[in-house]
């Protein structure tokens, strides 16, 4: 009777520790954060994106006030057109607010930081953040780096 308890005890614990890398998955992965109360849904032009994700956050002054829903290539302008849905309690952002592609950390997710803006008038459902700033690419710099460091731009013998 007593190895019968301890098979029991066995699958509970088992079960238990399933349901916590579950748990831990879905946090990780940002779906845990998933709401559909609505809001309003502006866009921005970037010229690169990095690694910009669907569900990555959009801030303000660190705080996260929205989500980015939609990721599409404009053939028109040549650049990425990011659609981010805003949360309706941050229905105050103006017209000339400044978005911008950060990294959490030296190499983690991507997401966009909106700097507000000076005018009365706000962003309103379909609007767009004209001033955007693109994601910083790692490789670009090392290259820009490498480049100056072999034509003699960073050695004083000019």
């Amino acid at each position: 009777m007593t190895t019968r308890t301890i098979e029991i005890l066995v699958g509970i614990f088992v079960a238990l520790g399933l349901a916590a890398l579950f748990m831990l998955a879905m946090k990780v992965s940002n779906l845990t954060e998933y709401s559909d109360e609505g809001g309003y849904t502006v866009s921005a032009n970037f010229d690169n994106i990095g690694g910009l994700k669907v569900r990555a956050p959009v801030t303000m002054a660190g705080v996260r006030i929205g989500r980015v829903t939609g990721i599409q290539y404009d053939r028109e302008r040549y650049q990425a057109t990011v659609a981010m849905t805003i949360a309706p309690a941050y229905d105050y952002l103006p017209v000339d607010s400044h978005a911008s592609i950060f990294t959490a950390g030296l190499l983690g997710e991507q997401y966009i930081a909106i700097e507000p803006g000076a005018e009365d008038e706000t962003l309103r459902q379909g609007g767009r953040i004209e001033h955007t700033q693109s994601a910083l690419v790692l490789e670009q710099i090392i290259g820009r780096v490498l480049v100056s460091l072999t034509t003699g731009g960073g050695n004083g013998n000019e």
